[in-house]
C-alpha cells in the first residue's frame, strides 16, 4: 500500500464494516479530549471499544474497563487504533501483531513509515493518518441500524 497516496475508499470502507473490537491505544476518560470523543462515537456506533491507557489501568472510561497493555487484554482485538505519537506508533505496531490484531489505524498526525512496513510484512492492513470517526461518515459506508440505541 502506497501511504503517500489517497486510501481507496473500498480499503477504508473494507476496513470499517469486517471490525468489530477495536482497542484505542491513548485513550482519555477527559470528554474535552478528541480520543475521547472518537472513543464515544466509535462505541455508540455499535463497535467494541476496548480502551487502552496504563495510567488509567483498572478504571474506567464511559463505563468501559480500562487496560493498561494490549497484551493484557482478555478477548480477541480487530483493530488497534493509536493515538499516541508517531514515534510511539513502531511499539504499539509489535504488540498489535503479537496480540494477532488484523489492522493498525494510526490518528490524524500519526505516522510512522517503519510501522507500517512491519504490520505489512505481518499482514495487516494499515492506515495512517487518518480517522475512523471521519471516516464512518463517508459514502461507503453503511449505518450499523440494528443497533440498540
Amino acid at each position: 500500500m502506497n501511504h503517500d497516496e489517497e486510501y481507496p475508499a473500498q480499503y477504508l470502507g473494507d476496513i470499517l464494516n469486517s471490525v468489530k473490537t477495536i482497542a484505542m491505544v491513548g485513550a482519555s476518560p477527559d470528554p474535552s479530549k478528541f480520543s475521547y470523543g472518537v472513543l464515544r462515537v466509535l462505541h455508540e456506533t455499535g463497535y467494541d471499544m476496548i480502551p487502552v491507557n496504563p495510567m488509567e489501568a483498572g478504571n474506567e472510561i464511559r463505563g468501559l474497563k480500562v487496560y493498561g497493555r494490549l497484551s493484557d487484554i482478555d478477548r480477541p482485538v480487530d483493530m488497534v487504533e493509536v493515538f499516541r505519537s508517531s514515534h510511539a506508533a513502531y511499539s504499539v505496531t509489535q504488540e498489535a501483531i503479537e496480540i494477532g490484531a488484523k489492522v493498525i489505524w494510526m490518528q490524524i498526525g500519526v505516522r510512522n513509515d517503519e510501522a507500517a512496513k512491519l504490520a505489512e510484512d505481518a499482514g495487516l492492513k494499515v492506515v495512517m493518518n487518518r480517522c475512523p470517526k471521519i471516516e464512518l461518515f463517508r459514502p461507503f459506508w453503511k449505518p450499523r441500524l440494528n443497533q440498540a440505541i
